[in-house]
Protein backbone atom coordinates (compact mmCIF):
# COMPACT_ATOMS: atom_id res chain seq x y z
CA UNK A 1 0.00 0.00 0.00
CA UNK A 2 1.59 3.15 -1.07
CA UNK A 3 1.80 5.92 1.36
CA UNK A 4 -1.31 8.13 1.81
CA UNK A 5 -1.49 11.66 2.77
CA UNK A 6 -3.81 13.70 4.64
CA UNK A 7 -4.34 17.65 4.81
CA UNK A 8 -5.95 19.33 7.35
CA UNK A 9 -6.15 22.90 7.24
CA UNK A 10 -8.30 25.83 9.27
CA UNK A 11 -10.51 28.44 8.29
CA UNK A 12 -12.85 31.29 9.93
CA UNK A 13 -10.03 31.42 12.94
CA UNK A 14 -7.26 30.17 14.89
CA UNK A 15 -7.34 28.16 17.47
CA UNK A 16 -9.93 25.87 16.38
CA UNK A 17 -7.89 22.67 17.55
CA UNK A 18 -6.35 21.66 14.29
CA UNK A 19 -3.52 19.80 16.27
CA UNK A 20 -6.49 17.84 18.31
CA UNK A 21 -8.02 16.98 15.64
CA UNK A 22 -4.99 15.26 13.79
CA UNK A 23 -4.35 13.89 17.06
CA UNK A 24 -7.43 11.76 17.52
CA UNK A 25 -7.70 10.97 13.74
CA UNK A 26 -3.96 9.55 13.95
CA UNK A 27 -5.25 8.03 16.90
CA UNK A 28 -8.41 6.30 15.34
CA UNK A 29 -6.14 5.01 12.21
CA UNK A 30 -3.40 3.63 14.65
CA UNK A 31 -6.03 1.79 16.94
CA UNK A 32 -7.42 0.37 13.18
CA UNK A 33 -3.65 -1.49 12.91
CA UNK A 34 -2.41 1.42 10.79
CA UNK A 35 1.04 3.21 11.02
CA UNK A 36 0.70 7.10 11.52
CA UNK A 37 2.85 10.22 11.68
CA UNK A 38 1.79 13.82 11.80
CA UNK A 39 3.82 16.87 10.49
CA UNK A 40 3.21 20.40 11.05
CA UNK A 41 4.08 22.92 8.55
CA UNK A 42 4.12 26.23 10.94
CA UNK A 43 4.01 30.02 8.42
CA UNK A 44 6.20 31.97 10.27
CA UNK A 45 9.31 32.92 9.60
CA UNK A 46 11.51 31.74 12.36
CA UNK A 47 13.19 28.85 11.66
CA UNK A 48 12.17 27.21 14.66
CA UNK A 49 10.49 28.45 17.94
CA UNK A 50 13.46 27.83 19.84
CA UNK A 51 14.23 31.30 20.31
CA UNK A 52 11.02 32.59 20.81
CA UNK A 53 9.30 34.05 24.06
CA UNK A 54 6.93 31.75 25.17
CA UNK A 55 4.19 34.22 25.49
CA UNK A 56 4.67 34.54 21.72
CA UNK A 57 4.59 30.14 21.24
CA UNK A 58 3.59 28.94 24.43
CA UNK A 59 6.23 25.79 25.20
CA UNK A 60 9.24 24.82 22.69
CA UNK A 61 8.84 21.33 22.38
CA UNK A 62 11.70 19.52 21.96
CA UNK A 63 12.25 15.77 20.31
CA UNK A 64 14.31 12.87 20.90
CA UNK A 65 17.07 14.06 18.59
CA UNK A 66 17.09 17.45 19.50
CA UNK A 67 14.89 19.42 17.23
CA UNK A 68 12.78 22.96 19.24
CA UNK A 69 9.50 22.63 17.94
CA UNK A 70 5.72 23.54 18.01
CA UNK A 71 3.89 22.46 21.02
CA UNK A 72 0.91 20.72 18.72
CA UNK A 73 4.46 18.20 18.39
CA UNK A 74 3.79 17.00 21.87
CA UNK A 75 -0.30 16.55 21.43
CA UNK A 76 0.83 14.01 17.78
CA UNK A 77 3.57 11.87 20.54
CA UNK A 78 0.98 11.80 23.54
CA UNK A 79 -1.89 10.47 21.26
CA UNK A 80 -0.38 8.56 19.25
CA UNK A 81 2.36 7.36 21.91
CA UNK A 82 5.03 8.13 18.60
CA UNK A 83 8.28 9.87 18.85
CA UNK A 84 8.81 12.87 15.92
CA UNK A 85 11.31 14.47 14.68
CA UNK A 86 12.97 17.17 13.36
CA UNK A 87 10.78 16.52 10.34
CA UNK A 88 7.87 16.72 11.87
CA UNK A 89 7.64 20.24 12.11
CA UNK A 90 8.80 22.46 9.35
CA UNK A 91 8.77 26.45 9.59
CA UNK A 92 8.70 28.82 6.83
CA UNK A 93 11.95 30.35 7.61
CA UNK A 94 13.55 26.49 7.46
CA UNK A 95 11.85 26.55 3.89
CA UNK A 96 13.80 29.92 3.00
CA UNK A 97 16.60 29.07 4.89
CA UNK A 98 17.31 25.78 3.02
CA UNK A 99 16.09 27.34 -0.17
CA UNK A 100 18.69 29.97 -0.09
CA UNK A 101 21.74 27.28 1.25
CA UNK A 102 21.19 25.90 -2.26
CA UNK A 103 20.99 29.22 -4.18
CA UNK A 104 24.34 29.74 -2.35
CA UNK A 105 25.79 26.53 -3.75
CA UNK A 106 24.49 26.68 -6.85
CA UNK A 107 22.23 24.02 -6.93
CA UNK A 108 19.66 26.10 -9.23
CA UNK A 109 22.62 26.12 -11.86
CA UNK A 110 21.77 29.91 -12.12
CA UNK A 111 18.16 30.33 -12.33
CA UNK A 112 16.00 32.94 -10.98
CA UNK A 113 14.53 31.57 -7.35
CA UNK A 114 10.86 32.28 -6.75
CA UNK A 115 8.13 31.43 -4.48
CA UNK A 116 7.07 28.70 -7.36
CA UNK A 117 8.52 26.26 -8.32
CA UNK A 118 11.29 26.61 -5.21
CA UNK A 119 9.80 27.21 -2.62
CA UNK A 120 6.99 25.04 -2.81
CA UNK A 121 9.28 21.94 -4.34
CA UNK A 122 11.35 22.49 -1.11
CA UNK A 123 7.63 22.17 0.77
CA UNK A 124 7.00 18.97 -0.77
CA UNK A 125 10.01 17.57 -0.23
CA UNK A 126 9.62 17.57 3.44
CA UNK A 127 6.33 16.38 3.42
CA UNK A 128 7.20 13.34 0.67
CA UNK A 129 10.31 12.79 3.10
CA UNK A 130 8.38 11.51 5.93
CA UNK A 131 6.15 9.38 2.92
CA UNK A 132 8.93 7.67 1.45
CA UNK A 133 10.94 6.86 4.71
CA UNK A 134 8.60 3.45 4.14
CA UNK A 135 7.64 3.67 7.60
CA UNK A 136 4.28 5.00 7.63
CA UNK A 137 0.72 4.29 5.70
CA UNK A 138 -0.44 7.45 6.69
CA UNK A 139 1.39 11.15 7.33
CA UNK A 140 -1.15 13.57 8.50
CA UNK A 141 -0.18 17.35 7.73
CA UNK A 142 -1.18 20.21 9.85
CA UNK A 143 -1.12 23.69 8.37
CA UNK A 144 -0.46 25.89 10.73
CA UNK A 145 -2.36 29.29 10.11
CA UNK A 146 -5.97 30.16 8.96
CA UNK A 147 -6.80 29.59 4.89
CA UNK A 148 -6.65 33.32 3.52
CA UNK A 149 -3.71 34.58 5.27
CA UNK A 150 -0.94 35.88 3.16
CA UNK A 151 1.83 33.72 4.87
CA UNK A 152 -0.44 30.62 4.25
CA UNK A 153 -0.28 30.62 0.37
CA UNK A 154 2.52 29.11 -0.25
CA UNK A 155 2.15 25.83 1.61
CA UNK A 156 -1.74 25.93 -0.07
CA UNK A 157 -0.29 26.23 -3.18
CA UNK A 158 2.13 23.23 -2.61
CA UNK A 159 -0.50 20.69 -1.31
CA UNK A 160 -2.51 21.47 -4.49
CA UNK A 161 0.79 20.66 -6.51
CA UNK A 162 1.53 17.55 -4.04
CA UNK A 163 -2.24 16.29 -4.52
CA UNK A 164 -1.40 15.97 -8.31
CA UNK A 165 2.05 14.77 -7.91
CA UNK A 166 1.17 11.81 -5.55
CA UNK A 167 -2.23 11.32 -7.22
CA UNK A 168 -5.40 12.22 -6.12
CA UNK A 169 -6.42 8.76 -4.52
CA UNK A 170 -3.31 8.87 -2.14
CA UNK A 171 -4.53 12.71 -0.83
CA UNK A 172 -7.11 13.79 1.19
CA UNK A 173 -7.94 17.69 2.35
CA UNK A 174 -9.77 18.09 5.99
CA UNK A 175 -10.68 21.57 6.02
CA UNK A 176 -11.37 22.53 10.14
CA UNK A 177 -13.45 25.50 10.35
CA UNK A 178 -16.10 27.28 12.82
CA UNK A 179 -20.16 27.20 12.95
CA UNK A 180 -20.93 30.06 15.14
CA UNK A 181 -24.02 30.40 17.10
CA UNK A 182 -25.32 33.95 17.35
CA UNK A 183 -27.51 34.32 20.85
CA UNK A 184 -29.59 37.40 19.75
CA UNK A 185 -30.82 35.35 16.68
CA UNK A 186 -30.89 32.33 18.42
CA UNK A 187 -29.18 30.55 15.27
CA UNK A 188 -26.37 28.81 13.95
CA UNK A 189 -24.50 30.89 11.25
CA UNK A 190 -22.64 28.45 8.06
CA UNK A 191 -22.06 31.76 6.05
CA UNK A 192 -18.09 31.74 7.87
CA UNK A 193 -17.62 28.13 6.84
CA UNK A 194 -18.80 28.94 3.19
CA UNK A 195 -16.67 31.66 3.08
CA UNK A 196 -13.60 29.91 4.57
CA UNK A 197 -14.03 26.85 1.71
CA UNK A 198 -15.27 29.15 -0.78
CA UNK A 199 -11.04 30.60 0.41
CA UNK A 200 -9.60 27.75 0.04
CA UNK A 201 -11.17 26.67 -3.51
CA UNK A 202 -9.71 30.01 -5.07
CA UNK A 203 -6.59 28.50 -4.18
CA UNK A 204 -6.92 25.25 -6.09
CA UNK A 205 -8.15 23.05 -3.08
CA UNK A 206 -11.47 21.52 -2.54
CA UNK A 207 -11.77 19.70 1.08
CA UNK A 208 -13.00 16.42 1.13
CA UNK A 209 -14.13 16.37 4.51
CA UNK A 210 -15.35 19.31 6.59
CA UNK A 211 -15.08 19.34 10.35
CA UNK A 212 -17.40 21.79 12.46
CA UNK A 213 -16.63 23.14 15.37
CA UNK A 214 -19.66 24.48 17.37
CA UNK A 215 -20.92 24.95 20.38
CA UNK A 216 -24.39 23.29 19.57
CA UNK A 217 -25.74 20.63 18.06
CA UNK A 218 -25.83 20.46 14.02
CA UNK A 219 -29.05 19.37 13.24
CA UNK A 220 -29.37 17.40 9.72
CA UNK A 221 -30.66 20.91 8.31
CA UNK A 222 -27.70 22.86 9.23
CA UNK A 223 -25.21 19.95 7.83
CA UNK A 224 -27.21 19.70 4.36
CA UNK A 225 -26.88 23.60 4.03
CA UNK A 226 -23.25 22.82 4.75
CA UNK A 227 -23.02 20.09 2.40
CA UNK A 228 -24.92 21.63 -0.47
CA UNK A 229 -22.95 25.29 -0.59
CA UNK A 230 -19.73 23.77 0.35
CA UNK A 231 -19.80 20.91 -2.11
CA UNK A 232 -19.13 17.67 0.16
CA UNK A 233 -21.19 15.03 0.94
CA UNK A 234 -23.53 14.81 3.90
CA UNK A 235 -22.02 12.39 5.65
CA UNK A 236 -18.28 14.20 5.22
CA UNK A 237 -20.02 17.25 7.75
CA UNK A 238 -18.15 16.28 10.82
CA UNK A 239 -20.11 17.95 14.17
CA UNK A 240 -16.87 18.99 16.76
CA UNK A 241 -18.22 20.05 19.71
CA UNK A 242 -16.30 21.07 22.97
CA UNK A 243 -15.01 17.99 24.87
CA UNK A 244 -14.74 17.18 28.92
CA UNK A 245 -11.34 16.49 27.78
CA UNK A 246 -9.26 16.53 24.58
CA UNK A 247 -8.68 12.82 25.63
CA UNK A 248 -11.99 12.18 24.46
CA UNK A 249 -12.23 14.36 21.31
CA UNK A 250 -10.81 10.74 19.35
CA UNK A 251 -14.01 8.86 20.90
CA UNK A 252 -16.60 11.61 19.82
CA UNK A 253 -14.58 11.43 16.22
CA UNK A 254 -15.18 7.87 15.95
CA UNK A 255 -19.05 8.35 16.95
CA UNK A 256 -19.27 10.95 14.11
CA UNK A 257 -17.68 8.54 11.47
CA UNK A 258 -14.39 10.51 11.02
CA UNK A 259 -12.03 7.43 10.93
CA UNK A 260 -14.15 5.81 8.28
CA UNK A 261 -15.18 8.19 5.97
CA UNK A 262 -10.97 8.80 5.63
CA UNK A 263 -10.22 4.82 5.71
CA UNK A 264 -13.83 4.65 2.45
CA UNK A 265 -11.97 7.65 1.04
CA UNK A 266 -8.65 6.35 0.93
CA UNK A 267 -9.10 3.11 0.55
CA UNK A 268 -7.06 1.82 3.51
CA UNK A 269 -6.53 -1.48 4.78
CA UNK A 270 -7.26 -1.82 8.38
CA UNK A 271 -8.47 -4.30 11.11
CA UNK A 272 -10.90 -3.84 13.77
CA UNK A 273 -10.15 -0.49 16.13
CA UNK A 274 -9.01 -1.52 19.34
CA UNK A 275 -9.93 1.84 21.83
CA UNK A 276 -10.13 -0.36 25.01
CA UNK A 277 -7.24 1.22 26.89
CA UNK A 278 -8.03 4.88 25.55
CA UNK A 279 -11.60 4.48 26.64
CA UNK A 280 -10.28 3.61 30.03
CA UNK A 281 -7.59 6.16 30.34
CA UNK A 282 -10.92 8.56 29.71
CA UNK A 283 -13.23 7.48 32.05
CA UNK A 284 -10.20 7.88 34.91
CA UNK A 285 -9.75 11.19 33.58
CA UNK A 286 -13.72 12.55 33.53
CA UNK A 287 -14.35 10.49 37.02
CA UNK A 288 -11.62 10.30 39.40
CA UNK A 289 -12.43 9.19 43.10
CA UNK A 290 -10.61 12.41 44.00
CA UNK A 291 -8.72 15.79 43.41
CA UNK A 292 -5.51 17.18 44.95
CA UNK A 293 -4.16 20.43 44.58
CA UNK A 294 -0.52 20.93 43.52
CA UNK A 295 1.28 24.45 42.92
CA UNK A 296 3.05 25.39 39.41
CA UNK A 297 5.05 27.73 40.29
CA UNK A 298 6.77 29.93 37.19
CA UNK A 299 7.07 33.05 35.59
CA UNK A 300 4.84 32.60 32.58
CA UNK A 301 1.76 31.36 34.66
CA UNK A 302 -0.98 33.69 32.85
CA UNK A 303 -0.07 31.88 29.64
CA UNK A 304 -0.59 28.70 30.35
CA UNK A 305 0.47 26.97 27.08
CA UNK A 306 4.25 27.77 28.25
CA UNK A 307 3.99 24.75 30.66
CA UNK A 308 1.20 22.52 28.08
CA UNK A 309 3.57 19.20 28.25
CA UNK A 310 3.81 19.64 32.57
CA UNK A 311 0.13 19.96 32.44
CA UNK A 312 -1.06 17.01 30.53
CA UNK A 313 1.51 14.80 32.63
CA UNK A 314 -0.64 15.66 35.03
CA UNK A 315 -3.54 14.83 34.00
CA UNK A 316 -1.66 11.47 32.95
CA UNK A 317 0.15 10.89 36.37
CA UNK A 318 -3.95 12.10 38.39
CA UNK A 319 -5.73 9.26 36.16
CA UNK A 320 -2.64 6.68 37.18
CA UNK A 321 -3.46 7.39 40.92
CA UNK A 322 -7.22 7.97 40.75
CA UNK A 323 -7.29 11.40 41.55
CA UNK A 324 -7.92 14.86 39.61
CA UNK A 325 -4.58 17.22 39.86
CA UNK A 326 -5.81 20.72 40.01
CA UNK A 327 -2.97 23.39 39.74
CA UNK A 328 -2.73 26.17 41.41
CA UNK A 329 -0.31 28.86 39.23
CA UNK A 330 1.47 30.69 41.31
CA UNK A 331 3.51 33.88 39.85
CA UNK A 332 6.51 33.66 41.31
CA UNK A 333 7.18 36.93 40.49
CA UNK A 334 5.07 38.00 43.62
CA UNK A 335 6.39 34.81 45.95
CA UNK A 336 8.41 35.94 48.64
CA UNK A 337 10.01 34.20 52.02
CA UNK A 338 7.09 36.41 53.79
CA UNK A 339 3.77 35.72 52.23
CA UNK A 340 4.99 32.20 50.68
CA UNK A 341 3.36 30.08 53.45
CA UNK A 342 0.24 32.03 52.64
CA UNK A 343 0.14 31.46 48.71
CA UNK A 344 1.16 27.33 49.36
CA UNK A 345 -0.95 26.83 52.29
CA UNK A 346 -3.81 24.64 50.14
CA UNK A 347 -1.41 22.73 48.08
CA UNK A 348 -0.19 19.03 48.72
CA UNK A 349 2.72 19.10 46.60
CA UNK A 350 5.01 21.77 44.86
CA UNK A 351 6.43 22.22 41.33
CA UNK A 352 9.38 24.51 40.00
CA UNK A 353 9.09 24.73 36.74
CA UNK A 354 11.60 25.00 33.56
CA UNK A 355 12.61 28.78 32.47
CA UNK A 356 15.41 30.95 31.48
CA UNK A 357 16.56 34.68 33.13
CA UNK A 358 16.55 36.02 36.26
CA UNK A 359 13.08 37.08 36.80
CA UNK A 360 11.32 35.43 39.36
CA UNK A 361 14.17 33.23 40.76
CA UNK A 362 13.88 34.63 44.28
CA UNK A 363 10.36 33.60 44.55
CA UNK A 364 11.10 30.15 42.69
CA UNK A 365 13.73 29.71 45.54
CA UNK A 366 11.37 30.64 48.69
CA UNK A 367 8.54 28.00 47.21
CA UNK A 368 12.32 25.91 47.12
CA UNK A 369 12.86 26.15 50.74
CA UNK A 370 9.22 26.15 52.27
CA UNK A 371 8.70 22.51 50.43
CA UNK A 372 11.87 21.46 52.16
CA UNK A 373 11.34 22.25 55.20
CA UNK A 374 8.11 21.78 55.37
CA UNK A 375 8.27 18.58 54.27
CA UNK A 376 6.07 18.85 51.44
CA UNK A 377 6.54 17.07 48.18
CA UNK A 378 8.65 18.73 45.88
CA UNK A 379 9.54 18.12 42.17
CA UNK A 380 11.70 20.85 40.08
CA UNK A 381 12.62 20.54 35.91
CA UNK A 382 15.45 22.10 35.00
CA UNK A 383 16.02 25.75 36.09
CA UNK A 384 13.20 24.79 39.31
CA UNK A 385 16.11 21.84 39.64
CA UNK A 386 18.68 24.29 39.86
CA UNK A 387 16.71 26.04 42.29
CA UNK A 388 16.49 23.42 44.57
CA UNK A 389 20.55 23.21 44.58
CA UNK A 390 21.08 26.58 44.98
CA UNK A 391 18.89 27.43 47.84
CA UNK A 392 20.19 23.86 49.32
CA UNK A 393 24.11 25.64 48.87
CA UNK A 394 23.24 28.70 50.53
CA UNK A 395 20.71 27.11 53.86
CA UNK A 396 22.10 24.19 54.06
CA UNK A 397 25.42 23.96 53.19
CA UNK A 398 26.24 27.66 54.44
CA UNK A 399 27.60 29.23 50.88
CA UNK A 400 24.76 32.30 51.44
CA UNK A 401 26.28 33.77 48.18
CA UNK A 402 26.32 30.88 45.97
CA UNK A 403 24.46 31.18 42.48
CA UNK A 404 24.10 30.45 39.03
CA UNK A 405 26.39 32.28 37.17
CA UNK A 406 23.32 33.15 34.57
CA UNK A 407 22.16 34.92 37.22
CA UNK A 408 25.45 36.31 38.72
CA UNK A 409 28.57 36.13 36.68
CA UNK A 410 30.59 37.13 39.89
CA UNK A 411 29.26 35.00 42.39
CA UNK A 412 31.92 33.61 45.15
CA UNK A 413 30.13 29.92 44.73
CA UNK A 414 28.76 29.13 40.93
CA UNK A 415 27.32 25.87 41.93
CA UNK A 416 25.29 26.09 38.37
CA UNK A 417 27.66 27.53 35.94
CA UNK A 418 27.21 27.43 32.22
CA UNK A 419 28.66 23.92 30.76
CA UNK A 420 31.79 24.21 29.03
CA UNK A 421 31.05 23.74 25.42
CA UNK A 422 28.54 26.42 25.90
CA UNK A 423 30.80 29.38 26.80
CA UNK A 424 31.73 30.56 23.08
CA UNK A 425 28.49 29.83 21.76
CA UNK A 426 27.27 32.90 20.15
CA UNK A 427 24.22 32.01 17.73
CA UNK A 428 21.33 31.39 20.30
CA UNK A 429 19.26 29.16 18.21
CA UNK A 430 19.24 24.87 18.11
CA UNK A 431 22.54 25.52 20.44
CA UNK A 432 21.43 24.41 23.85
CA UNK A 433 22.44 20.71 24.96
CA UNK A 434 19.33 19.54 23.42
CA UNK A 435 17.44 16.15 22.94
CA UNK A 436 18.01 13.04 24.14
CA UNK A 437 20.36 11.68 26.74
CA UNK A 438 21.23 8.83 28.98
CA UNK A 439 21.00 9.33 32.64
CA UNK A 440 22.03 6.70 35.41
CA UNK A 441 19.99 6.52 38.17
CA UNK A 442 21.29 5.21 41.59
CA UNK A 443 19.85 2.13 43.35
CA UNK A 444 18.22 3.03 46.34
CA UNK A 445 16.76 6.34 45.31
CA UNK A 446 13.14 7.47 44.76
CA UNK A 447 14.03 8.08 41.31
CA UNK A 448 15.16 4.72 41.05
CA UNK A 449 12.24 3.39 42.79
CA UNK A 450 9.96 5.49 40.56
CA UNK A 451 11.86 4.28 36.91
CA UNK A 452 12.33 0.70 37.84
CA UNK A 453 15.16 0.71 35.85
CA UNK A 454 19.02 1.75 36.17
CA UNK A 455 19.48 3.62 32.93
CA UNK A 456 17.09 5.65 31.26
CA UNK A 457 16.70 8.12 28.64
CA UNK A 458 15.23 12.13 28.98
CA UNK A 459 15.03 15.12 26.79
CA UNK A 460 16.76 18.00 27.80
CA UNK A 461 16.84 21.86 26.72
CA UNK A 462 19.37 23.90 28.49
CA UNK A 463 23.12 25.16 29.09
CA UNK A 464 23.66 25.44 32.64
CA UNK A 465 24.66 22.53 35.03
CA UNK A 466 25.24 21.78 38.24
CA UNK A 467 28.89 22.95 39.07
CA UNK A 468 31.12 19.56 39.08
CA UNK A 469 33.87 21.28 40.88
CA UNK A 470 31.90 22.46 43.79
CA UNK A 471 29.47 19.54 44.51
CA UNK A 472 31.27 18.08 47.12
CA UNK A 473 29.83 20.48 49.43
CA UNK A 474 26.34 19.68 48.19
CA UNK A 475 27.17 15.73 49.01
CA UNK A 476 28.78 16.69 52.41
CA UNK A 477 25.65 17.99 53.70
CA UNK A 478 23.30 15.37 52.63
CA UNK A 479 22.07 15.85 49.29
CA UNK A 480 21.88 13.18 47.25
CA UNK A 481 22.92 13.03 43.24
CA UNK A 482 20.59 10.25 42.40
CA UNK A 483 20.65 10.43 38.55
CA UNK A 484 24.27 11.00 36.63
CA UNK A 485 25.09 11.07 32.74
CA UNK A 486 27.39 7.91 32.28
CA UNK A 487 29.20 9.28 29.74
CA UNK A 488 30.09 13.40 30.73
CA UNK A 489 29.61 12.52 34.91
CA UNK A 490 26.53 15.49 34.77
CA UNK A 491 24.34 15.77 37.43
CA UNK A 492 20.59 14.60 36.25
CA UNK A 493 19.13 14.02 39.23
CA UNK A 494 19.47 15.50 42.81
CA UNK A 495 17.31 14.51 46.03
CA UNK A 496 17.25 15.32 49.74
CA UNK A 497 17.22 13.09 52.21
CA UNK A 498 14.83 13.11 55.51
CA UNK A 499 12.23 14.15 53.07
CA UNK A 500 8.98 12.71 52.14
CA UNK A 501 9.51 13.47 48.53
CA UNK A 502 12.02 15.98 47.26
CA UNK A 503 13.35 15.55 43.76
CA UNK A 504 15.40 17.97 40.74
CA UNK A 505 15.73 16.66 37.46
CA UNK A 506 17.90 18.82 34.94
CA UNK A 507 16.07 17.30 31.89
CA UNK A 508 12.42 17.50 30.96
CA UNK A 509 10.56 14.27 32.08
CA UNK A 510 6.54 16.26 30.62
CA UNK A 511 8.28 15.46 27.40
CA UNK A 512 8.32 11.90 27.40
CA UNK A 513 4.74 11.23 29.50
CA UNK A 514 1.74 9.77 27.03
CA UNK A 515 -1.21 8.70 27.84
CA UNK A 516 -0.07 4.86 27.41
CA UNK A 517 3.12 5.48 29.14
CA UNK A 518 2.88 8.21 32.01
CA UNK A 519 6.07 9.29 32.89
CA UNK A 520 7.20 7.76 36.38
CA UNK A 521 8.41 10.55 38.04
CA UNK A 522 5.18 12.67 37.98
CA UNK A 523 3.04 9.25 38.79
CA UNK A 524 5.24 8.71 41.83
CA UNK A 525 5.15 12.79 42.58
CA UNK A 526 1.36 12.71 42.12
CA UNK A 527 1.51 9.74 44.47
CA UNK A 528 3.48 11.28 47.52
CA UNK A 529 1.02 14.51 46.76
CA UNK A 530 -1.65 11.98 47.66
CA UNK A 531 -0.01 10.83 50.36
CA UNK A 532 0.50 14.17 51.93
CA UNK A 533 -2.79 15.45 51.18
CA UNK A 534 -4.44 12.83 53.30
CA UNK A 535 -2.31 13.10 55.82
CA UNK A 536 -2.92 16.55 55.97
CA UNK A 537 -6.59 15.82 55.35
CA UNK A 538 -6.36 18.07 51.99
CA UNK A 539 -7.50 15.31 49.86
CA UNK A 540 -11.36 16.27 48.60
CA UNK A 541 -13.39 12.99 47.48
CA UNK A 542 -15.48 13.43 44.22
CA UNK A 543 -19.32 12.53 44.10
CA UNK A 544 -19.49 10.20 41.33
CA UNK A 545 -22.05 11.09 38.52
CA UNK A 546 -23.79 8.01 37.46
CA UNK A 547 -26.10 8.08 40.92
CA UNK A 548 -29.93 7.73 39.90
CA UNK A 549 -31.74 10.34 38.96
CA UNK A 550 -33.30 12.14 41.65
CA UNK A 551 -31.64 10.14 44.39
CA UNK A 552 -29.99 12.08 47.01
Amino acid sequence: MSTKYIFVTGGVTSSLGKGIICASLGRLLVAQGLRVTIQKLDPYINVDPGTMNPYEHGEVYVTDDGAETDLDLGHYERFLDITTSQENNVTTGRIYYDVITKERQGAYLGKTVQVIPHITDEIQSHVLKLGQSGDYDVVLVEIGGTVGDIESLPYIEAVRQLRYNVGRANTLNIHLTLVPYLAAAGELKTKPTQHSVKTLSESGLQPDILVCRTEHHLDETIRRKVAQFCNVDLEDVIESRDARSIYEVPMLMQEEGLDQRVIEKLKLKTKEPNLDNWIGFVEAVCNPSGEINIALVGKYVEHHDSYKSITEAFIHAGAVNDCKVNINWVQSDHLTDENVAEELKDVSGVLVAPGFGGRGISGKLAAVKYARESKIPFFGICLGMQCAVIEYARNVCGWEDSNSTEFDENTEYPIIDIMHDQKNIENMGGTMRLGKYKCKVVEGTKARKAYGAELVDERHRHRYEVNNNLRYKLTENGMVLSGMNPERDLVEIVEVEDHPWFVGVQFHPELRSTVNNPQPLFVDFVKASLKHAKLQKKYTKLKKDNAVAGQS
